[in-house]
């Protein structure tokens, strides 16, 4: 007679910088769920509420997060964050020794880290997210592949290193995803949106302007779109990044201004748009990817990440980039009319589920030899 045993418990834990790190792990947590797996949450703040709202029956534990703070001027941004690093250090300490209390009280199986440093387990399989191999700096060289060296010696920890990205030539990352050589336990995930394409919706904006990045940059480019916005004669709507207090404001008859629209509402809206201004962060890339969309990049001042893709991605044909310090709406929308705009091409945006259906299985596996043996 077969020996049953109860569904495997997978911990998920994204990391609290911006919310794209949860918003991209909300396709990973319905694969896990379809895969028949009971899955837990470890999150704070903003995080938790985002994924509270989407996932209302998964327990959220707290946990907290790095907390990192942000340079108030784009050119010290690097330097401040660079300068966190011993508490980062103290903080993957702090999940390490929670994690191993957790797996006893709650009896986790396995646990997908969301670019967390901490949270392997030598008795465990466990996942690490990352689509940031090299981490971009804006002092180069040596810091860089130190910054490398100790990137590896985490994720080489974890069981598997998930990239959402695609392995060839049609990339979304470039070099931060493509070093040489790789982790020996990288897989390619593809791309992860929880977006689904609409081609039913009808066109409804000429533009569609998402702002979004840590303060004082995202009030600083909203003040710049509100103001070069107004003359303009176009069907425009923008989005303020601001979640938590859903007002509306008309800023011109044919443009209107919210502070937040849900994950529906935000899918529906970058459908019935022609073109779409956003930041650079790599969970809006993948949401552009998928949705296939003709978008105009302004990356974070500062943030050497967005700056390398914005400007990548545009020498790709993929995406037009501009700066936000040389930003002037009428001519970057007259730039972009003439741009060569390149789609990712024809790639399996789906090609994820497989994977994560495959690590239920290892998971499963592993949990009827520890339960089995005992």
């Amino acid at each position: 007679m077969a020996t049953t045993f109860p569904p495997v418990k997978i911990l998920v834990v994204p990391l609290d910088w911006g919310l794209g790190h949860a918003t991209r792990d909300i396709p990973i947590i319905h694969e896990l769920l379809n895969a028949g797996c009971e899955v837990l949450i470890a999150a704070e703040g903003k995080h938790a509420a985002l994924l509270s709202q989407e996932f209302p029956q998964i327990t959220i534990l707290p946990l907290r997060g790095y907390r990192i703070e942000y340079a108030q001027k784009g050119k010290f941004f690097g330097l401040k964050i660079i300068s966190q690093i011993p508490k980062i250090i103290g903080a993957i300490r702090n999940e390490q020794r929670w994690l191993r209390k957790l797996v006893k009280t709650h009896q986790i199986d396995a646990v997908i880290s969301d670019n967390r440093f901490g949270l392997y387990h030598k008795d465990l399989p466990t996942v690490i997210i990352s689509h940031q191999l090299l981490i971009k700096t804006p002092f180069g060289g040596p810091l860089e592949r130190w910054l490398k060296a100790m990137n590896y010696s985490y994720i080489r920890r974890y069981t598997h290193c998930w990239v959402p990205d695609y392995a060839g030539e049609n990339n979304l990352a470039g070099e931060l995803a493509h070093p040489h050589p790789l982790p020996p336990n990288v897989q390619f995930l593809g791309c992860l949106s929880r977006f689904e394409p609409r081609p039913e919706v009808a066109q409804k904006y000429d533009l569609l302007v998402l702002i979004s990045g840590p303060e004082p940059q995202r009030t600083n480019l909203e003040k710049m779109v509100l103001e070069q916005i107004k003359p303009l004669h176009i069907k425009a709507l923008i989005v303020s990044g601001k979640p938590g207090t859903p007002e509306m404001n008309q800023v011109t008859p044919e443009v209107q201004q919210v502070n937040h629209l849900n994950a529906a509402q935000l899918n529906e809206a970058m459908a019935a748009s022609a073109m779409v201004l956003s930041r650079s962060g790599y969970t809006t890339l993948m949401d552009l990817a998928k949705l296939d969309k003709k978008a105009i990049l302004v990356p974070t001042p500062g943030q050497s990440e967005q700056v390398y893709l914005g400007e990548w991605l545009m020498e790709k044909g993929f995406f037009y980039n501009v700066s936000q310090d040389a930003f002037n709406l009428p001519t970057v929308l007259e730039a972009a009319k003439t741009f060569p705009f390149k789609s990712l091409g024809k790639q399996d945006m789906e090609m994820y589920k497989e994977i994560v259906r495959g690590f239920a299985r290892e998971v499963k596996d592993s949990q009827a030899k520890r339960l089995g043996g005992k």
